[in-house]
């Protein structure tokens, strides 16, 4: 018999369950950590359209109607509606105040 070097059956499987352990500990922080994320993604957005309505207001010296005027004049793009998340709308209001509302679903 040749004296051939490899991996065991048991060494394979001792490293299969380190890996398991540390994915194991690791995925639920990650989970846990999205919802966060998406609420910073979303005052980023907020923040970054009260930006481009003030940018509005001094170029074309009067407040937006709304968000969708934003977009029609080329400050926004067509699919900045909302939050990322998508369960966050921007809404501005007639005295160019920029408010995230939460979004409503038709029946």
């Amino acid at each position: 018999m040749k004296n051939e070097k490899g991996f065991t059956l048991i060494e394979m499987m001792i490293v299969m369950l380190i890996i398991s352990v540390l994915l194991i500990i690791t995925i639920p922080n990650i989970t846990k950590h999205s919802s966060t994320i998406n609420d910073k993604g979303c005052q980023a957005f907020i923040k970054m359209v009260q930006a481009q309505e003030q940018s509005f207001e001094m170029e074309k010296k009067r407040v937006p109607t709304g968000v969708d005027e934003l977009i029609t004049e080329g400050y926004l793009r067509e699919d900045a509606k909302g939050c990322p998340n998508g369960k966050t709308e921007v809404k501005i209001d007639s005295d160019g105040a920029v408010t995230a509302i939460a979004k409503t679903t038709a029946p």
